[in-house]
């Protein structure tokens, strides 16, 4: 017999619908930083925090090294614990290590919940990236993750991605189970509401906040107005 795998079968769009899924607090946001910043951001993330509804900052930044990156994450990482916002590293959990970060998010080549767990401790939250993938979101939740990360949902120019998630994984996701689900990709104030009532935690947004022609303030707000 051919064995089925739970991504190969569709999800009904209307499943949470028919389930009651009982108290969650209302959804928040999770602000991804730009893939290039320079010292003066730590004004614009201020700004963005104070709006309102920012639950944890990630700071994500490609092309340079761990010392560059952690040169730039000092201040950053101090402007969220004064604002109670959590402070999580991407893709490193020996940057997360030596940083005293709140946090990391592990992409699905970036190491092991487990391993993550060993070497940053209990109080460390985990975060694993699943794609549109019932199955990797469930193994993330059996090897002790934090919350799972569910996209993209939209085009986006913030990386290269090469799944496309539906709403409904979401409604599946927190009717089944309690751990925090996050959705990401290409989400903007005016295309968040689907996200937002299919059941996501929490809404990743980078460009839609930091490219806001009203800027990152306003652009945190016009998020906050949806939750």
């Amino acid at each position: 017999m051919t064995e089925i795998d739970d991504d190969d079968v569709r999800l009904d769009p209307g499943f949470a619908d028919q389930f009651d899924r009982g108290f969650r607090p209302p959804c928040q946001l999770y602000l991804i930083s730009p893939p290039e910043i320079t010292d003066a951001f730590g004004d614009r993330l201020s700004a963005a925090i104070d709006a309102g509804s920012v639950a944890a900052f990630q700071l994500r930044l490609k092309g340079i090294d761990d010392h560059a990156i952690a040169r730039l994450a000092e201040p950053l990482q101090k402007i969220c614990a004064d604002r109670d916002v959590a402070f999580i590293i991407n893709d490193s959990i020996g940057l997360a290590k030596r940083l005293g970060a709140d946090g990391v998010h592990l992409g699905q080549g970036d190491g092991d919940a487990r391993d993550a767990r060993a070497q940053l401790g209990p109080k460390v939250q985990i975060g694993v990236t699943c794609h549109d993938s019932r199955h990797l979101a469930m193994e993330a939740g059996e090897a002790g993750a934090d919350y799972v990360a569910f996209g993209a949902f939209y085009p986006t120019t913030t990386k290269d991605t090469e799944h496309r998630a539906e709403p409904s994984i979401l409604g599946w996701w927190t009717t089944v189970f309690e751990l925090p689900c996050v959705a990401i990709g290409g989400i903007t104030p005016d295309n968040a509401r689907p996200l937002v009532e299919a059941g996501a935690d929490f809404i990743a947004a980078c460009s839609a906040v930091w490219t806001d022609g009203d800027g990152e303030a306003a652009a945190v707000k016009k998020f906050a107005a949806l939750f």
